[in-house]
């Protein structure tokens, strides 16, 4: 219901545009019924790239996302540029003003002048955004001073990883990538924060079967697109690959003699499902100092209740399409990188894939290595 709400907004969306790029453009009707009908295909195909994926499968969807998914990108940037150029087309209204002839003219100039900025803009941006997108995850290292953590686990490495997103545009070589890179940083812990597939695992499980490939012991939770694509089966088979599921509960991770709590959270998404996080039965019996795998950051706050030390988090793809970023602020308590809540830190990676448009502005994918390091 929701994904067809927002088809719908697109479609509405798009007469705005193609008031701005048909109709205030052309001066015939034949051009107008060309730039109507190719708008119009556009449009659909956004819908389409939207809505039907889940009903048709992956592989049929890949013939029309990624046309749908682009489109949906330049359509969001075109909007964003023409409605910024809106001021300028208020302040010339009066040179504008169709009392003569040369008027018409003065404004059709500016109309399509208007446009041609839109497009060489929209274009570019977009165009710099998918190279980022499918182009390798930047590999982040941050240090994390934690009270309580023994010294003889100083320097202990936890690659992070995030919102892979396997769907109809990213496939096996995708995964394959990410593993790739994950164990050239040769952490001790890999953590993985949900949001793996958008598909079954009849379908993309073969894209996922690479993970069984990481060298450093694994540990996993939900994201919310498990729980859209059918998070049991999901499970199982990450479990076969040799990964371990933290399923509100907790594990024991040992250097030595020194050890710390790894705990692990269902999404937020799976309570509606019968399945929702409960963050005390997952840090029961904690030893040490305790280090929590949410998918959400908006779990944070009972983290911060429970006297958690560090929440490793996704969701978020760092906003994924500037000025997205500022609504995801407004619903998160952060959108990338490292922060800090009373005694609670929390790191949010920017996520290694993409949903939607595959397409980051503002917002690289990245792979996070997390050292932790005692601390005060």
């Amino acid at each position: 219901m929701f994904m067809a709400v927002v088809g719908l907004g697109v479609l509405a969306l798009h007469l705005y545009l193609w008031k701005r790029l048909v109709r205030d453009t052309t001066t015939t009707a034949r051009a107008r019924k060309i730039g109507t009908v190719v708008l119009g295909v556009f449009a659909l195909l956004a819908v389409a790239a939207l809505v039907l994926p889940r009903f048709v499968g992956v592989d049929i969807a890949a013939w029309f996302a990624w046309p749908g998914y682009l489109w949906l990108a330049l359509f969001f940037y075109l909007l964003l540029v023409l409605a910024v150029l809106e001021l300028p087309r208020l302040a010339l209204r009066k040179w504008t003003k169709p009392a003569e002839e040369t008027d018409e003219s003065r404004r059709l100039f500016l109309s399509r002048a208007a446009a041609v900025v839109a497009a060489a803009a929209s274009a570019s941006i977009v165009g710099a955004g998918t190279v980022s997108a499918l182009g390798p995850p930047a590999v982040k290292r941050v240090t994390v001073p934690i009270g309580g953590l023994a010294t003889g686990l100083r320097g202990f490495r936890i690659a992070v990883v995030s919102d892979i997103h396997l769907g109809p545009l990213m496939g096996r070589a995708h995964t394959e990538r990410i593993v790739r890179m994950i164990n050239e940083t040769q952490p001790d812990l890999v953590a993985m924060v949900g949001d793996l597939a958008d598909g079954t695992v009849a379908e993309l499980g073969g894209a996922a079967a690479p993970l069984g490939d990481l060298e450093a012991p694994t540990y996993f939770v939900t994201g919310n697109h498990e729980y859209y694509s059918g998070y049991q089966p999901w499970v199982t088979e990450l479990e076969r690959l040799g990964l371990h599921y933290l399923h509100n509960e907790n594990t024991r991770i040992s250097r030595g003699t020194d050890a710390f709590t790894l705990a692990g959270v269902t999404d937020v998404t799976g309570k509606s499902l019968g399945d929702g996080p409960d963050m005390k039965k997952a840090v029961a019996g904690r030893v040490g100092a305790t280090v929590l795998l949410a998918h959400q950051p908006v779990q944070l706050e009972q983290a911060v209740d429970l006297g958690v030390d560090l929440q490793l988090s996704g969701h978020t793809h760092g906003g994924q399409l500037w000025p997205f970023h500022y609504l995801v602020r407004a619903a998160q308590p952060a959108v990338s990188g490292l922060s800090k809540v009373d005694n609670t830190w929390l790191y949010v990676t920017n996520g290694a894939g993409s949903w939607g448009p595959p397409v980051r502005v503002g917002a690289e994918p990245d792979i996070s290595v997390v050292e932790l390091t005692p601390g005060a």
